[in-house]
């Protein structure tokens, strides 16, 4: 049976691979024009990377190398938060379309945030399965 630390990391895993997908769907409807474009862009890349990141840090080896990946996640889904802000302030996209990606953005910002105080809170390395 799978541990409570498990199907957090499931339960991470889907939540942000989600993220990504309304992310995508968010980029095919932006208005076509050039600032909606550049920022669209950056927004996709960051946004599709964050659940890249944590199924990289899936296979980690080391805690520390699973503290990097998840960090890495967390430097990600704070610039796509960054990114939706500006859709949103600018007025290129209506802001009650964004607050509820921003909303998930901001819960996945707080369990990383939290994840990695546990994994650095750790003394000794261990090998990912046996969180």
């Amino acid at each position: 049976m799978k541990n409570e630390w498990e199907e957090k990391k499931l339960d991470l895993l889907s939540r942000s691979k989600e993220l990504a997908l309304r992310i995508i769907r968010l980029y095919v409807a932006l208005p076509k024009t050039t600032e909606a474009q550049v920022i669209g862009k950056q927004l996709l890349r960051a946004g599709t990377s964050v659940g890249a990141h944590l199924r990289e840090s899936k296979r980690s080896r080391s805690n520390a190398e699973m503290i990097s990946k998840t960090e890495g996640a967390l430097q990600e889904l704070e610039e796509a938060i960054y990114w939706l802000e500006l859709l949103s302030e600018s007025g290129m996209m209506n802001p009650d379309r964004l607050k509820p990606l921003m909303e998930t953005g901001d819960e996945l910002s707080a369990i990383l945030v939290s994840g990695v105080k546990k994994l650095k809170a750790r003394k000794t390395t261990m090998p990912t399965r046996s969180l």
